[in-house]
């Protein structure tokens, strides 16, 4: 059902280049030895956020099926071995230096989302392996801007979160004409925290006011309390920077209590269950920043759903295509590597320049970061629809 007629997405990739099996395990070889190219999936399989890390494994593995059927990468099939980390820091940190010692991958990917990223990015400097994030949106991520040192062996495909906060400040203030917002952040979380203060920056610069700060913890389930308090206030926008499963429960629980304004968050809010935790008439009035929209007409974008849903039977969101652009940019880097050392892939990578990904043309910045496009999507009826695409 893959194939033949897919297209590969990048022109950098031509038809010597090349996937490999999509299993879940290691074959046992070093891959630098062998016949296959070995790249570690460091995802949240299990546990908070458990849908993000399966989208995107799925999304790595068509992507894996495409290049080997193409032929595979400098005469190598590619190989993914998959560890889950339960959506936990300290299983990130075990599960990349697994992959790494134990599996002797070549290349690391994940995590999905920026905390259980931050716990790997310590192991994949101190092992001097690439390492390639689909969607840890954190600044901090690549760039420790603390330290003000850059993390020489850390890359992703997504753009960042003091871009995402912007756009939405944006399209509060520009496109709702919202003068006054409310922030309720996961305080538990480094993506909602750096989403806040993005979005708080922005949204004062053009003249709208944070009329309150709020805040709770990732596994909270009742979240009343906070929503009288906000309910008092009769905010414009309730700003949400969280993951779907407190996400969910915290725009149930607002539209049941009565509250109508509009509730944004970013792409953490992308997946499925959403939906069914939240409630299709709740989520109207809400909208979000993405990577991509699954109603693009491009001619790419329409061949990669057709192929996700034909292995699927499902829409791809948003870590299904960041986790297949990601393969892609792997592949191209190792091919323009010439093998398999370490040294010449992170060299490869940080020169990744007008890419051509499902997501958008992506080119790395001195800091590892892709400089690319944003969407905002509104909820309507429980679907996903366009509202307006952002550039840089």
């Amino acid at each position: 059902m893959m194939s033949k007629k897919f297209i590969a997405v990048t022109a950098v990739l031509t038809a010597t280049t090349a996937l490999a099996g999509c299993g879940s395990k290691s074959t046992g070889s070093s891959s630098s030895n062998g016949d296959t190219i070995k790249i570690g999936a460091n995802l949240e399989l299990t546990g908070a956020v458990a849908a993000f890390g399966t989208s995107q494994l799925n999304g790595i593995k068509l992507a894996m099926e495409e290049i080997n059927s193409a032929g595979g990468v400098n005469g190598k099939k590619l190989e993914v071995v998959s560890a889950d980390n339960a959506s936990k820091k300290d299983e990130s940190t075990r599960t990349a230096t697994k992959l790494i010692t134990e599996d002797k991958v070549d290349v690391l990917m994940g995590a999905a989302i920026s905390g259980d990223t931050f716990a790997a990015v310590e192991v994949a400097n101190n092992k001097k392996i690439p390492m390639l994030t689909p969607s840890a949106t954190n600044d901090d991520i690549t760039f420790d801007h603390k330290k003000n040192k850059l993390n020489d062996y850390v890359f992703r495909a997504c753009f960042i979160d003091s871009f995402q906060g912007k756009v939405m400040a944006d399209f509060s203030a520009d496109n709702l004409k919202a003068k006054n917002a409310v922030i309720y952040t996961d305080n538990s979380s480094d993506y909602s925290k750096g989403l806040a203060k993005s979005f708080k920056s922005e949204f004062e610069s053009k003249g709208g006011k944070i009329v309150a700060e709020e805040s709770y913890q990732t596994k909270d389930t009742d979240f009343k309390a906070v929503l009288t308090r906000i309910k008092t206030l009769n905010p414009e926008v309730i700003w949400v920077p969280g993951y779907y499963e407190e996400v969910g429960k915290i725009v149930k629980q607002a539209r049941e209590m009565g509250i109508t304004a509009a509730i944004e968050g970013g792409d953490g809010w992308d997946a499925p269950q959403l939906v069914d935790i939240a409630g299709k008439e709740n989520l109207n009035n809400t909208f979000i920043s993405n990577h991509y929209t699954s109603e693009d007409p491009d001619p790419k974008v329409r061949k990669f759903i057709d192929a996700f849903k034909a292995k699927y039977n499902t829409v791809p969101d948003a870590m299904a295509v960041l986790g297949y652009d990601a393969t892609y940019m792997v592949a191209d880097a190792v091919k323009r590597a010439g093998s398999t050392d370490k040294e010449k892939i992170k060299e490869a990578l940080a020169n990744t320049k007008n890419f051509e990904g499902v997501t958008g043309k992506i080119s790395l910045d001195k800091n590892h970061d892709p400089v690319k496009a944003a969407v905002v999507l509104e909820y309507k009826d429980g679907k996903q629809t366009f509202n307006t695409k952002v550039q840089p």
